[in-house]
């Protein structure tokens, strides 16, 4: 049905090198090739249009709660020309990213309410808890508490007998940091934020939040969690869109 294609041809119009295409099949994300009998692949149209789509797929970053492991699933089922099955998975898949989205977007509100709450009061805090205390109080482990300090989210200060003692600022600061982990932001992220707060109350968080300074050495996809989860469902509706254009073209193929 349709062109023929040699695996150099099949590299040339995708762009990439003719090795990858022996990868792709190797990992079953194109359909497996019929072949000539001097052992030559041939390759056909099916093969480019599904080769696209994986490249289209493998583009998003975004790996939290599974969200990788869907998009390769999408890949596999289409490349078994299944493509009713693949489209509901990218459903699923699409509905996940804006899940996240909306858990991402919903933590920066939770972080203004935090912020606004504690300049109203105004008053001093009372509180005075230990790490187990604190821990309990916030419902996370002493595990994670303990690796929030080690990674300079929060310097807690000590009694003169040496032990920490949690205030109510550093429960507000807890209760930032818990919100915005629990939505996948990274660390770096996270104290990206607090710092630009410590400096500038009135810094517009979202955009701190979601912009890694120039200088970052290594920057995560988690480091700009928002523009990565926008990236994410519009590729999202690309690969769906692929995918109805290969059911409708294809859909009769063997």
């Amino acid at each position: 049905m349709g062109n023929k294609y040699k695996t150099a041809e099949v590299a040339k119009i995708v762009g990439v090198h003719p090795n990858t295409v022996r990868l792709y099949e190797k990992y079953q994300l194109i359909p497996k090739p019929e072949r000539q009998e001097n052992g030559y692949r041939v390759f056909t149209d099916l093969h480019i249009e599904q080769f696209k789509l994986a490249r289209a797929v493998l583009k998003v970053e975004v790996l939290q709660n599974g969200l990788r492991k869907k998009a390769v699933d999408i890949i596999k089922i289409s490349a078994t020309k299944n493509f009713d099955v693949a489209i509901s998975h990218t459903e699923s898949y699409l509905s996940q990213i804006r899940v996240e989205k909306q858990n991402a977007e919903e933590a920066i509100e939770i972080v203004k309410q935090i912020l606004s709450a504690s300049h109203h009061t105004g008053e001093a805090g009372h509180l005075s808890l230990t790490r187990k205390q604190t821990a309990e109080y916030l419902q996370i482990t002493m595990d994670i508490l303990r690796n929030w300090e080690l990674n300079g989210l929060i310097t807690i200060k000590r009694r003169q007998n040496g032990y920490r003692v949690y205030t109510d600022d550093d429960i507000m600061r807890l209760k930032i940091i818990r919100s915005l982990r629990c939505a996948n932001y990274s660390l770096s992220a996270i104290l990206r934020m607090l710092s630009a707060i410590s400096q500038d109350p009135s810094v517009n968080i979202r955009e701190v939040i979601d912009t890694p300074k120039h200088d970052d050495d290594i920057i995560s996809v988690c480091d700009k969690l928002l523009t990565s989860l926008q990236e994410a469902e519009s590729n999202a509706l690309h690969v769906m869109a692929q995918l109805k254009k290969m059911k409708k073209r294809f859909k009769n193929f063997s």
